[in-house]
């Protein structure tokens, strides 16, 4: 007889059937990261309490009960822990809900940084002061009698026609909080059903599992138990006795019990539905303009008239043919915003089969009438992450060899030699090898193919940079290349920082950087101020921090780099870490969240929110961010192996380093600390 729910403002609402009206509950401070999956919400099985959890100003989750019947909110939890994913138990003994709460710092293997993953306990609250705790006390005759009840209980079909009212002692609440046995880790999808409350378990950080088993803690038993070793996700019944489970875009109903399978599943390939193409094109374009009107940061729209848009664009739907054709007009709407991060794509669209071309790693060169090896790829000796196959121990193929045949079919000199590739990568090819383009005296030669040489020719790229500015510099400063502010980026700024932290000099080069997360940490990183220096009876003094840098340090930007890559450069002048080289930055600091997809599963992007400077300034989006140093590309100076972005940086911080010498330790001399010294 109730609906809740939550509004693109974080607006929380309860719409009453019976009455037709809806009353305003109560306005989340923070928009979601990620959309609005995060928000739901839990009803007492009397539907007169409705539970759920909001930020407050510390971000924390905290735990709301509003009253139905009093038309009150009550704020129950404390914000000291982040709480959140509340549900009721239908008997109206408990709430149940998650709660980071166990901090276990996990320290670097690289430095003394530490982080506090796996920190969520589940925990249980009376809900009145008359309900004893899940895992209070309990006798032999107590224990005993309760098996006993079990065993009358057995069998009998239904209970009162109507639930009992639940009362909620809203006084000393959290006084009443139970953390439940099982160990702190990552849980989502908490559920309870009658004597049990269930839940989702996902591999804890930093295990490398895979599995996410659904389990449930038996309150009678005080046991956890497995429902099923893997899945998805699941959402129980209205009466607790069944289940509806998915894994891998499968479905069952099972039992809520332990050791369930997805023996029967559910047999949605049979599944049809009529499409009329043209009718969902308009709901997917106006959708897309519903989705920008909605939750696109400024109301305003940044002065676009958003109507007369839906009018104008609307109307090239009637000329689409293809599902191409509408994400065509889609991106032509979105494109009015003048904003960043405005993309569309995905949905019904039709693909052609493609068969994987298999790589050697190596540069090519046609000699004779046949295909010569002139170069194998290799980046640095350290970088065992990737290699050509043909650097592979045992391998015996060379630089200057030919590769006359695959799998016994000559190579055509007529084509490219991927050609003869096609449909190999990633498998098994033997090559037919010879240092003449003959096949007189040509050996064969096993090898396994690369699915792609991206990352192998990106590695030999960034040792190619490194080895220059060694060179340059004499061994005294260190090149580090970001290609992103994602996980990819944070591993190699990490793996880079930490092999060349203790150089005199740094090169940060942020070229080419395809953005991802907003990189504070990043310059925080970079930019330890030195605090100490610790003497030791033998070997170095320690500095401290211990992996930090406290010499001069440059960052190379161009405008390929973007989002995250503006923002990275942004903050280290913030910081002011050192001076950027090259050519202004893309721009695009209107970042994305998250918002529903589409109906035919394809999306539009919506620039949720944007980056503005202490001082009251927006971001130049659109613009960038200058370089301190201008230096252009120089495409004809790059073929022939000169960069000129490098050299100035190499430059550059050889100039700061006569200036600005790197802070070494200077130890004292030893003290006289005996009694009569002063």
């Amino acid at each position: 007889k109730k609906l809740a729910f939550v509004d693109d403002a974080k607006t929380i609402h309860i719409y009453d059937v019976d009455r037709g009206r809806t009353v305003e509950v109560d306005q989340d401070m923070w928009m979601t990261h990620g959309g609005l999956n995060f928000f739901s919400v839990t009803w007492s099985s009397d539907s007169r309490w409705m539970a759920y959890s909001r930020g407050l100003a510390n971000r924390s989750g905290v735990i709301f009960l509003y009253d139905t019947q009093a038309g009150q909110l009550h704020q129950v939890t404390s914000s000291y822990y982040s709480d959140f994913q509340p549900t009721f138990d239908p008997d109206g003994k408990y709430l149940y809900y998650l709660s980071n709460r166990t901090f276990q710092p996990s320290y670097s293997d690289v430095d003394n940084t530490w982080v506090y993953p796996n920190a969520t306990n589940i925990v249980a609250v009376s809900l009145r002061s008359d309900v004893p705790s899940p895992l209070a006390p309990r006798s032999d005759d107590e224990e005993a009698e309760a098996e006993a009840e079990d065993e009358e209980g057995e069998g009998e079909e239904g209970g009162d026609d109507e639930a009992e009212g639940v009362e909620i002692e809203l006084d000393n609440f959290e006084h009443r909080v139970i953390i439940l046995p099982p160990e702190a880790g990552n849980y989502t999808q908490l559920q309870a059903t009658s004597g049990k409350v269930l839940y989702r378990r996902l591999p804890r950080t930093g295990s490398g599992d895979d599995q996410s088993p659904i389990v449930f803690w038996d309150i009678e038993e005080r046991e956890e138990k497995t429902v099923m070793a893997d899945a998805d996700g699941f959402l129980v019944s209205a009466d607790g006795k069944k289940m509806l489970v998915w894994n891998n875009s499968a479905f069952a109903i099972v039992d809520v019990g332990p050791s369930q399978k997805m023996d029967t599943r559910l047999r949605t390939g049979e599944m049809e539905a009529t499409v009329d193409p043209r009718a969902e094109w308009r709901q997917l374009f106006t959708d897309a303009w519903r989705l920008e009107r909605d939750f696109f940061y400024d109301p305003e729209m940044h002065g676009v008239d958003w109507n007369a848009m839906r009018e104008q664009y609307g109307r090239l739907l009637e000329d689409a043919v293809t599902r191409w054709d509408v994400n065509f007009v889609i991106g032509e709407l979105i494109a009015e915003l003048n904003a960043s991060h405005t993309y569309r794509g995905g949905g019904d669209l039709e693909s052609s089969q493609r068969r994987g071309v298999g790589l050697l790693g190596v540069d090519w060169s046609l000699e004779n009438g046949a295909y010569r090896i002139e170069k194998i790829i290799d980046g640095a000796p350290w970088d065992a992450e990737v290699r050509s196959p043909l650097a592979h121990p045992g391998v015996d193929v060379n630089e200057g060899d030919y590769v006359l045949a695959v799998n016994g079919v000559p190579l055509d000199a007529s084509k490219d030699p991927w050609a003869s590739f096609q449909g190999l990568a990633g498998r098994t090819a033997e090559l037919t090898v010879n240092s003449r383009p003959t096949m007189d005296g040509a050996r064969t030669v096993l090898v396994e193919t690369l699915r792609s040489e991206t990352r192998l020719r990106h590695l030999a790229w960034i040792e190619a940079n490194r080895k220059r500015v060694e060179e340059a510099s004499d061994g005294r400063v260190g090149y580090v290349y970001v290609r992103s502010t994602g996980g990819d980026g944070q591993r190699e700024l990490v793996r880079q920082f930490a092999a060349q932290f203790h150089k005199d000099g740094l090169i940060i080069d942020e070229r080419f950087n395809s953005g991802g997360q907003i990189p504070d940490r990043f310059v925080e990183l970079l930019q330890r101020p030195p605090l100490a220096f610790w003497a030791v009876r033998s070997g170095a003094d320690w500095q401290w921090p211990p992996v930090s840098h406290f010499g001069p340090k440059v960052m190379l930007i161009n405008g390929w780099s973007g989002s995250g890559g503006d923002a990275f450069p942004y903050y280290f002048r913030e910081y002011g870490v050192g001076p950027l080289i090259g050519t202004r930055t893309w721009g695009g600091l209107i970042g994305i969240s998250g918002v529903p997809q589409l109906i035919d599963g394809g999306v539009a992007t919506v620039p949720t929110f944007r980056m503005y400077s202490t001082d009251g300034v927006w971001f130049a989006e659109g613009y960038g961010v200058d370089p301190d140093i201008e230096v252009l590309e120089d495409p004809t100076q790059l073929a022939r192996g000169v960069d000129p972005q490098l050299e100035r940086a190499i430059q550059e911080t050889l100039r700061l380093l006569e200036e600005n010498p790197p802070v070494r330790g200077q130890r004292p001399g030893y003290e006289n600390r005996t009694a009569n010294q002063r």
